[in-house]
């Protein structure tokens, strides 16, 4: 596949002409495989559709930063640029479907291997998609078998009123558990009686059935 350096403009008009094809919405998997095309697009043309008001404008812009930041011949430098663009715009990143399919390689993988602390701040943020994203990019952290940093932040997030914020550390516990169930089971011993049910019943998917039992009658 020969990719090129597409700007903006052409990534809405490229959109368009697919949108034609359907009668309804344009699905996912179109934006994704556009978006994926235009992996070369440099980082300010990337921040135009971030800055849209079309809902599939954006989610095409994370899915270029998620490409680009998966790219191995994305530079360091390009990749601190991803990184940045994701976090001073993430006020349109305003769905878990985006904060989903970016954060674990464009916030996650770009800060493996430095200070850790601006996923902190984010689990303190009023705005919910960025307390999402502060366990979301620690996916990248635990297939790397590192558990530490999902667990600290699940603690600072385990009694979030926000409901895509309770499935994420549901879900990122338990994929965490998968690394290290001891840990995820004295997690839950420590939660599970007060944490909301949704994040519990994320938690617990892949335990035994008595083990759920055990915890969803705690």
């Amino acid at each position: 596949m020969k990719f090129q350096k597409m700007t903006a403009k052409e990534f809405i008009e490229t959109l368009n002409i697919i949108g034609q094809e359907y009668s309804d919405t344009i699905p996912k998997r179109e934006i994704f495989s556009l978006a994926k095309e235009s992996k070369l697009m440099p980082v300010s043309e990337v921040v135009k559709l971030l800055n849209a008001q079309n809902h599939d404008h954006r989610l095409g812009a994370v899915s270029i930063l998620d490409w680009k930041a998966r790219n191995k011949g994305t530079s360091a430098e390009e990749k601190r640029e991803i990184y940045q663009a994701y976090v001073d715009h993430h006020k349109n990143i305003d769905d878990w479907g985006m904060v989903d399919r970016a954060a674990p390689y464009v916030v996650g993988g770009y800060l493996f291997d430095k200070d850790r602390s601006p996923l902190y701040e984010l689990a303190r943020s009023a705005n919910p998609m960025e307390r999402r994203t502060a366990i979301v990019s620690t996916y990248f952290f635990i297939r790397q078998d590192q558990i530490d940093d999902t667990f600290r932040i699940a603690e600072m997030l385990v009694h979030d009123p926000e409901h895509f914020v309770q499935t994420a550390v549901g879900s990122w516990i338990r994929e965490a558990g998968k690394k290290d169930e001891v840990r995820l089971r004295a997690f839950l011993d420590q939660f599970a009686h007060g944490m909301p049910r949704v994040a519990l019943r994320y938690a617990i998917e892949k335990l035994d059935p008595e083990l759920r039992k055990h915890y969803l009658n705690l």
